[in-house]
């Protein structure tokens, strides 16, 4: 029996809690380019592949992404994640029916991880063979999953600890960088061949978290660079707010720009990333780069209001608490 999650775990699905979904639906199909379909007066599904479920927008007042939903390879995989889970402390719920069609699953099992938000375990997805009506030409997903996550927190190290103690996390490397007078360490973790699935961003010296969302960003990964390209000068036309213009990390490579969500968090589209094969994996040597970007990612929307609100954050978190996952001793 394999002892390891590593390679058998990627990004399933994200679900957003919003009052917006008249935006939403604007954004994702007309800005991103995604395929959308209206569930009910109250839930959106968007699709980028064979799945019925990626991105799920359902009515409410969190404006934020509130679970993220993990795919395992077998049964086997997701037995040896419970019970790592159990051994941490926590325990984990078994949803069926209603909840688990809503996600585009046969069946889940769901916790409170890092920061509160639900962490959702699954092995089954429901497909379906309808064409994608959509802008993009193409999303990739397969055995790396459907993206990366990026999280802002205030416990890095306790952070880092759950995701390597629950799926066997691999550090891919790290990037140093100072922006808006802030000195930020980033994390980057791959649970397969995809160069990171969760990417870990905190505050050097007194930790601050400066924003509301539970996380910065989530990445999508299209088919070509006319598909960056296209959705960056789609979103600007639109009006949505650019985060970051195109521009290309030094890291894994990736071409990409960054645009916010109605909810307020960022989307990152991007394109041809490094991807750990196994054969690159036995080569891999960890490295520490200066600075997010080789060229580009300029902020567009940087205004002082922006910084204001952000700083403001940063401090008010310093009265709170961060929700962790504790391990067994």
């Amino acid at each position: 029996m394999k002892t390891t999650l590593f390679g058998r775990v990627r990004l399933g699905y994200v679900i957003v809690e919003s009052s917006r979904l008249a935006e939403w639906k604007h954004f994702a199909a007309d800005g991103l380019g995604l395929h959308i379909d209206e569930v009910s007066a109250d839930t959106l599904a968007l699709r980028v592949d064979d799945r019925t479920r990626r991105l799920v927008v359902q009515r409410g007042p969190a404006e934020d992404v509130v679970a993220l939903g993990w795919e395992l390879d077998d049964d086997a995989a997701l037995h040896l994640a419970l019970a790592r889970v159990r051994d941490s402390g926590v325990s984990a719920q078994l949803h069926r029916g209603d909840e688990a069609a809503a996600r585009g699953v046969s069946e889940y099992w769901s916790f409170t991880g890092p920061k509160r938000t639900s962490v959702e375990l699954f092995t089954t997805p429901v497909m379906t063979e309808r064409p994608l009506r959509m802008k993009a030409s193409g999303f990739l997903t397969g055995v790396g999953g459907l993206g990366h996550v990026a999280i802002s927190t205030r416990e890095p190290e306790s952070m880092k600890g759950f995701w390597e103690r629950i799926f066997d996390a691999r550090v891919s490397d790290y990037i140093e960088d100072r922006l808006s007078g802030v000195d930020l360490d980033l994390t980057f973790l791959r649970l397969n061949e995809r160069h990171h699935s969760v990417a870990i961003v905190s505050t050097r010296g007194i930790r601050l978290n400066p924003l509301r969302t539970s996380i910065h960003h989530m990445n999508l990964q299209v088919a070509s660079l006319d598909d960056v390209v296209d959705g960056y000068r789609r979103c600007r036309e639109l009006g949505y707010p650019i985060a970051n213009a195109i521009g290309q990390h030094p890291n894994d490579r990736e071409l990409s720009f960054y645009v916010e969500t109605p909810s307020g968090f960022e989307m990152e589209i991007g394109w041809n990333p490094i991807v750990v094969t196994e054969e690159a994996e036995r080569h891999w040597r960890q490295a520490t780069y200066r600075g997010i970007s080789l060229w580009g990612h300029y902020p567009e929307n940087l205004t002082l209001g922006v910084s204001a609100r952000r700083f403001g954050r940063g401090l008010l978190s310093l009265t709170r608490g961060e929700f962790t996952v504790g391990a067994k001793p």
